[in-house]
């Protein structure tokens, strides 16, 4: 994620010495490479066909939609870490609006968990598209399998260390955007170019299901394929003028993704209807490619799926296990028994290999978009309560996304509470365990800091 371009070394705090060290500091371009590298990942390539179970035929507008709320929501992030440009990024914004407590370490770890439910998320997505040339993507056992052994690879990378990984950043990110790019526009050419007239009319749109509220539902989970825009706000210690590179280089990686999933849903609802959008929910892309480009266009799209979701996992873990780092620094996550290095990239790759094996697409995607929303809102709560004068905010971008937040959120919990009751029940108890272990965590620091241990 947005620790990637630094040294892989595990025991280097928060991952910004050597890089300092070096005297180097990350451009603009290097900064939208990270970005973007992080947010085209498992989401468009895994979430097209479940939000098209929602959206219907609107799916473009619902990425679209997606888009507007991550705008508006990206202005509390912008604003506090211009003003604050360090590696700590949502960690220490929750900090600062709410003091080290109960309140910050909560949402502060639904960031962490949502952060791992998108590592299985890559994991799964991964061994969906691996698996579609053979016929098997609808493997349960062999998916969880080839999810496992993503993340274990992932993982054993960031042991290593090895340094091409930092190096490799801007060229994954680049295949993933010109491979997009290319699908994308030989889709429409292959569908029209007329089809592009999809994105200005609901003439022939299969309309939602559930109307607006399957609309707004579809826009939650469109919100995951942007929300990578976060880790751009842990690059402030490494970036160049980070007081204005980092809300350039945020609203840049947003723009141009905005644009990449545009033209993908216009060419993918131009070549599928509806039901076999949704039939092929978990590797919509791959269906599409097929009758547009035959055998050589599943390929295409199945290297740019493992590029894509193999480099996030390597990514993604590296920043995961240095936000658990910084929160089991200012005790509000437990560590592992002893000194053991790496005990955090333990933690994080063990805890993304549970979900990825148990749970599946579907209810990975649900329970992290509910967790990174009710963490967003707590964001801004606290920009408007604590930090609006601090970090010079308007008062009323910080407002509009919280109402979107919830515009959104809520139908997306009203229609899983009747589609899929057990996930909301799952999310439940993962946000009660969390309060109540944060609520643990702090009395016993709180504690050992009165008597002077």
């Amino acid at each position: 994620m947005a620790h990637e371009h630094r040294t892989t070394q595990q025991d280097e705090p928060h991952g910004t010495e050597g890089q300092q060290d070096r005297g180097q500091k990350l451009s603009l371009t290097g900064s939208v490479a990270l970005g973007t590298g992080v947010m085209i990942g498992a989401g468009i390539f895994a979430l097209v066909g479940q939000v098209a179970e929602l959206a219907g035929g609107w799916v473009p507008w619902a990425f679209l939609a997606g888009a507007v709320v991550v705008a508006f929501s990206s202005y509390s992030y912008i604003r506090y870490s211009a003003t604050n440009p360090s590696a700590g990024g949502i960690a220490m914004l929750l900090k600062a609006a709410y003091g080290p407590g109960v309140v910050a370490g909560s949402f502060s770890l639904f960031m962490y968990v949502s952060m791992i439910l998108a590592e299985s998320l890559l994991g799964r997505t991964f061994g969906t598209y691996l698996l579609r040339p053979f016929g098997l993507q609808g493997s349960a056992v062999w998916v969880a399998v080839l999810a496992v052994l993503a993340i274990a690879a992932a993982a054993l990378v960031n042991l290593v260390g090895n340094r091409w990984v930092e190096r490799s950043t801007t060229v994954t990110a680049a295949i993933k955007i010109v491979g997009i790019a290319v699908l994308a526009i030989a889709g429409i050419l292959a569908a029209g170019v007329s089809s592009l007239g999809r994105l200005f009319t609901a003439a022939d749109r299969t309309p939602p299901e559930q109307g607006w509220l399957g609309f707004l539902a579809g826009t939650t989970l469109c919100i995951l394929a942007y929300k990578g825009f976060t880790t751009i706000t842990n690059q402030g210690a490494d970036l160049q003028r980070p007081e204005r590179n980092i809300g350039r280089s945020i609203m840049i990686s947003i723009a141009l993704c905005t644009v990449l999933y545009l033209l993908i849903t216009v060419a993918v609802t131009g070549s599928l209807t509806v039901p076999q959008i949704v039939a092929a929910r978990d590797y919509a892309l791959a269906e599409a490619a097929e009758p547009m480009f035959g055998a050589w266009g599943v390929t295409l799209t199945v290297v740019i799926a493992v590029v894509a979701t193999l480099s996030g996992l390597i990514a993604s873990l590296f920043s995961v296990s240095k936000l658990y780092d910084m929160l089991r620094d200012m005790g509000q996550a437990p560590g592992l028994p002893g000194k053991e290095r790496h005990q955090s990239l333990y933690i994080t790759a063990g805890l993304a290999i549970l979900m990825a094996a148990f749970f599946d697409l579907s209810q990975i995607a649900a329970l992290g978009a509910i967790l990174y929303l009710a963490m967003d809102i707590a964001i801004h709560l606290g920009i408007l309560r604590h930090l609006r004068d601090d970090v010079g905010a308007k008062p009323w971008i910080p407002w509009t996304a919280i109402a979107l937040d919830v515009a959104v959120l809520v139908p997306f919990v009203l229609l899983k509470a009747q589609s899929d009751p057990f996930t909301l029940v799952i999310t439940a108890v993962v946000a009660l365990v969390v309060v109540v272990a944060q609520w643990i965590a702090v009395r016993r620091r709180d504690g050992a800091n009165s008597t002077g241990q």
